[in-house]
């Protein structure tokens, strides 16, 4: 599975599932959104997350499941169990790692064999990361992967367009890998350790404009089982859960049930289709200047559930509506709405030197 297949399903209601195996991480970087340390070991139950990916069917299941942390690779033999129950059902399944264990000339054998039950591979890189992993090390980590079969990429943020380091390091990896490689570029934004010098994540939109929001499409196992309809980390740590967030519990809910709950609740599927600026113009609840925290305070109102018009099978049109304009362009379109957006052409293997920079 290559990089640019699995951002294109990114818009798709429940075409997902975001895994967060362990907070836990050998490094530091100091932009890390989980603010993930060795010192906390917080991860869900791995019988769990197993009978959860268990549950998967060929008929009802994710196309994708990402597996992220923390370091999703401090847990090899959990990560590639997960694999290999998620491929048996017809998933295809693509892991985040920081790389630490890049350190050693050799990658130790569990975590190479996890990484060979995959069906991608993505390296975060970026000025943080180096600090932490030289990038010689990355690259002859990746080299290696690559020589396994299993398709690979970057995932590189930087503080925008005009950062030096975005320039330099996508230079180098079209250099090194002869512009076989993709990258994801994304933009730092102020989560976790990142929360007191990373600028805004987005500006409030205009409340009188539909500003739909994509990232409400997969459901996001969190690190204590509580499933969410978000991705912002923000959101992804808040207890409790804004009710209309809150997708249920790998401990007492299966995927066809978190997949339900996230494909047909009507106010998830406004978020997808209006937006949370919009139906917050709609509540009593006081609305707060963010995009991300007007949404949150949407769990407030009771009335929001009973004023959202998006149920029924006119609900689910328009939310699938919604899914095609965000994928639009393809994987490169949904970068640049979603990520650096200088940089959307390297999504795709070979577009390195094609981007606007």
């Amino acid at each position: 599975m290559e990089l640019g297949e699995l951002v294109g399903q990114r818009p798709f209601p429940a075409a997902g599932l975001l895994l967060g195996l362990t907070r836990a991480c050998p490094l530091r970087c100091a932009h890390c959104s989980t603010g993930s340390t060795m010192t906390v070991r917080e991860e869900p139950d791995p019988g769990h997350l197993l009978d959860f990916v268990g549950s998967f069917t060929e008929e009802d299941r994710p196309e994708v499941v990402m597996l992220t942390g923390g370091e999703p690779l401090l847990l090899p033999a959990l990560a590639g169990e997960l694999s290999t129950l998620a491929r048996g059902a017809g998933s295809r399944t693509a892991l985040l790692s920081g790389m630490f264990f890049a350190r050693s000339r050799e990658i130790p054998p569990a975590i190479l064999r996890a990484i060979g039950q995959v069906d991608h591979f993505s390296a975060s890189l970026d000025v943080h990361h180096e600090r932490e992993i030289p990038r010689a090390d990355v690259f002859r980590a990746m080299h290696r992967i690559r020589e396994t079969g299993v398709a690979v990429s970057f995932h590189l943020t930087g503080t925008g367009a005009d950062d030096p380091y975005l320039a330099d390091i996508t230079r180098a990896i079209a250099e090194e890998f002869d512009g076989r490689v993709p990258s994801l570029v994304n933009e730092v934004r102020p989560f976790g350790r990142a929360s007191s010098w990373a600028r805004p994540a987005r500006t409030a939109p205009d409340a009188g404009t539909a500003s739909p929001c994509a990232m409400a499409a997969w459901p996001v196992v969190a690190f204590d089982g509580r499933v969410l309809a978000c991705c912002n980390q923000d959101t992804v740590d808040l207890r409790p859960v804004p009710a209309h967030l809150d997708l249920g519990h790998i401990a007492v809910d299966d995927w066809a049930t978190v997949r339900r709950r996230a494909q047909e609740s009507p106010v998830l599927r406004m978020i997808r289709t209006v937006g949370p600026t919009h139906l917050s113009a709609r509540s009593s609840v006081s609305r707060p200047g963010s995009y991300c925290d007007g949404c949150r305070a949407l769990g407030a109102d009771e009335t929001v559930a009973a004023g959202a018009a998006a149920g029924g099978a006119a609900g689910a049109l328009l939310d699938l509506a919604a899914a095609h304009r965000g994928a639009a362009g393809g994987p490169e379109g949904v970068v640049r709405r979603h990520g650096c957006a200088a940089y959307a052409p390297l999504v795709v293997a070979g577009a390195a030197g094609r981007s606007s920079r």
